[in-house]
């Protein structure tokens, strides 16, 4: 799984910072590909050539040359198609920057309601002629020497995102921007069921609900009466005993499935979970 932007390597990718914080990155992919990606932060992908197709755990678009996709940090597939390179420009967005920027423009949000916080989303949107010269203006600074690149990069920020509701007739973008602003909460028990078997840390399942991991591990204790890492566990090997009962794999990729690297590991907790081990399961 790539975690992006945090594992953007520098032979991949080209990239332009407001200070630490990856704001847009080139890349070109001359083979087709096919990953699971982790998006880190809320992201906007502007297709400069080819066509890829984003699913999530709900649905699925294919974006082309010139299309806009604006991606809510979560969990997604990609893949490239097979007939020609891939080229796009991805900006990335810290919640505190989308925070800041319905704070400024808050004339622009009445009358907005929020979106269900539990869902994935893919929303994609069809560029003008204004924001191709938008994307022409980006591409100098990622050779640009100037002492002032933040601050022209943060105005930057402002003007893409007053672009894109300029594409979002029917408000869809303009609801999840308040959501965030709002810090709308998705529902513990509905992401931990959608995301258990994803090769997913504590920390960006805290993310993905909208709260810290403190909060994270804290609210998940009151509710349920275990530390979510042990629910995994358990959720995991309950799975496991499911698909070996019903022979869709050997223990090997059983183990594999569930997320065990060793199958040593994986008898051994399956073990102290119920008293035996995968093999006279699946007898």
């Amino acid at each position: 799984m790539l975690r992006i932007p945090s594992e953007i390597q520098a032979h991949q990718f080209e990239s332009l910072k407001i200070q630490e914080n990856t704001f847009v990155a080139y890349r070109s992919d001359v083979y087709p590909s096919k990953n699971d990606v982790f998006f880190e932060e809320n992201a906007v992908i502007y297709v400069l050539e080819g066509d890829k197709i984003f699913s999530s755990s709900s649905s699925e678009v294919r974006v082309q040359k010139g299309d806009v996709l604006f991606v809510k940090r979560g969990y997604y597939l990609m893949s490239e198609s097979i007939n020609e390179a891939y080229k796009s420009l991805v900006f990335f967005f810290d919640e505190k920057i989308l925070k800041e920027f319905v704070s400024q423009n808050l004339e622009l949000f009445e009358n907005t309601s929020a979106i269900d916080p539990n869902s994935s989303w893919l929303l994609t949107l069809k560029s003008n002629e204004a924001f191709g010269k938008y994307i022409e203006s980006i591409l100098p600074y990622f050779k640009s020497k100037t002492k002032y690149l933040n601050q022209f990069l943060k105005l930057k920020v402002q003007e893409l995102l007053l672009h894109l509701l300029e594409f979002d007739p029917n408000n869809q973008l303009k609801n999840l921007l308040f959501s965030i602003y709002t810090g709308q909460k998705a529902d513990l028990e509905y992401i931990l069921n959608t995301f258990y078997l994803k090769p997913l840390n504590l920390d960006e399942l805290a993310k993905l609900s909208g709260r810290s991991l403190s909060g994270f591990k804290r609210e998940f204790q009151e509710i349920f009466g275990q530390s979510p890492g042990q629910w995994i566990k358990d959720k995991k090997l309950e799975h496991a005993a499911f698909l070996i009962k019903n022979k869709m794999g050997n223990i090997e990729e059983v183990a594999e499935t569930v997320g065990y690297e060793s199958v040593s590991h994986f008898i051994k907790s399956f073990k102290e979970k119920f008293g035996i081990t995968p093999n006279k399961i699946s007898k």
